[in-house]
């Protein structure tokens, strides 16, 4: 079987640091790297005369790509917190991080095949190539908490098995409060905001992600509550050989999504339009949304016409009120009433009545440029537009003001990171999509 295969030299394959003082000497080495290239370029450019600034000595193109191959290198929390801050704010943090996290988006590597093994000897025990027919011990695909490995059931399935990479679960707080520690250092975070929260929470939705069992629930859960919609195909789980740290699911056949960019328009916009109906009938329909907008997520078969759905570890449900302050929005936005989108964008919880009017001009201008396609009267041309780079310049205009810090109730981080994603998706399609028809269901 498979799992006999020799291994082949791979260069994008790393041991995961698995042990507490492993990734805690990881990050001071780091520190440590960093520090040294401030004294070094400091130095240089006081002897000739310059006063640099500390963030440009530590935001050097060098030392972004060291931050960045580091936490490839960790993976787990460590990544995916950077992985996370690029969604959620991306538009609103210096360019040398978004640089950073551009990196780590495309940079997963996989676990050597030793521990690989050791993996799945914990998880399944001793003798656990009994348990199935075939294992493919190469990966076909690594992210920053787990891999993907294919497989063959004992009654003849083709099945995808999700691995966890060890160490990844005992290791979230700390590698959190690491990379908080670094984001303060290097001045990204102004000393004045107050990172508690998002901090908290961020440890709250690793710990739910690493937690495959929970997945499991949530895959059955979101599967009733989409019903039997024919557009879409998400895989089933195979709860024998599912555990805390293994997923095991159907093989569903389909090519990435974004590589139907080469497809004909009419395809193009079908599969952008179907998306888009499918944000609206998780936030305003069923109240779960998997909230992870990462392309690897989406799959699409050209035989069935249908949109494959996959990781369901970032799902979440939202209550009424907050799916009715965003009802409330999209009403105020063709609208063109201001003032409704403010009582709206109070309602939600973006600013409150301490918020300086100049900062709330700033989020409303936001809000409107994100409602763009909706307000829209006929197809939004994502293919013909600038709106992302203006969305990019209004978010930089209001993160470069240190004095409006206020982040928003955790449910908005991930609608927003859920629709930016969407946003570059259907851009890198070129499509065309009458975005507000596809939130028919919104009751006047």
């Amino acid at each position: 079987m498979s799992s006999s295969q020799k291994p082949p030299k791979n260069n994008n394959e790393s041991a995961v640091p698995s042990g507490r003082f492993a990734r805690l000497s990881r990050f001071g080495a780091l520190a440590t790297t960093v520090a040294g290239s401030v004294v070094k370029n400091g130095t240089k450019q006081l002897a000739q005369g310059k006063r640099p600034k500390l963030s440009s000595l530590l935001l050097t193109p060098k030392n972004a790509l060291r931050v960045a191959d580091q936490l490839a290198q960790l993976r787990g929390a460590a990544m995916k917190l950077g992985q996370l801050v690029s969604m959620d704010a991306g538009d609103m943090l210096p360019p040398q991080l978004a640089e950073i996290m551009a990196k780590l988006r495309q940079d997963a590597k996989h676990m050597p095949r030793k521990q690989l093994l050791a993996v799945l000897e914990k998880e399944w025990g001793e003798n656990w190539d009994e348990r199935v027919r075939e294992f493919n011990l190469t990966p076909i695909a690594a992210a920053s908490i787990g891999q993907v490995h294919e497989a063959i059931s004992l009654d003849g399935e083709k099945l995808a098995i999700k691995i966890q990479y060890p160490g990844v679960r005992d290791s979230i707080d700390s590698d959190i409060d690491n990379v908080a520690t670094i984001l303060r250092f290097t001045g990204l975070v102004p000393k004045t905001f107050d990172l508690a929260a998002l901090l908290a929470e961020a440890k709250k939705q690793l710990h739910e992600e690493a937690d495959y069992l929970r997945e499991a629930e949530y895959i059955a859960k979101y599967t009733e509550a989409l019903g039997e919609d024919e557009r879409f195909e998400v895989p089933t789980v195979n709860t024998r050989l599912t555990t805390r740290g293994i997923l095991a699911m159907r093989y569903v056949e389909g090519l990435p999504i974004e590589q139907m960019a080469h497809a004909t328009q009419p395809v193009r916009d079908k599969i952008a339009t179907t998306m888009f109906e499918l944000l609206f009938k998780e936030l305003l329909g069923m109240c779960l949304m998997q909230t992870d907008p990462n392309f690897a997520n989406y799959r699409y078969n050209p035989k069935t016409g249908k949109v494959v759905l996959l990781d369901f570890g970032a799902t979440r449900s939202f209550d009424k009120e907050l799916v009715d302050g965003y009802v409330d929005v999209m009403k105020a936005a063709p609208a063109g009433s201001r003032s409704l989108m403010e009582k709206a964008a109070t309602r939600i919880g973006y600013f409150d009545s301490s918020t300086q009017t100049h900062h709330r001009e700033l989020v409303l201008d936001l809000m409107d440029l994100a409602c763009e396609p909706f307000c829209t009267k006929g197809y939004f041309d994502f293919g013909n537009t600038d709106l992302a780079a203006r969305i990019r310049d209004k978010g930089f205009e209001l993160g470069e003001d240190r004095q409006f810090w206020h982040a928003p109730p955790i449910d908005c981080l991930f609608i927003h990171r859920k629709l930016g994603g969407l946003f570059l998706l259907v851009t890198r399609l070129k499509a065309k999509v009458h975005v507000a028809a596809c939130a028919g269901c919104i009751k006047s």
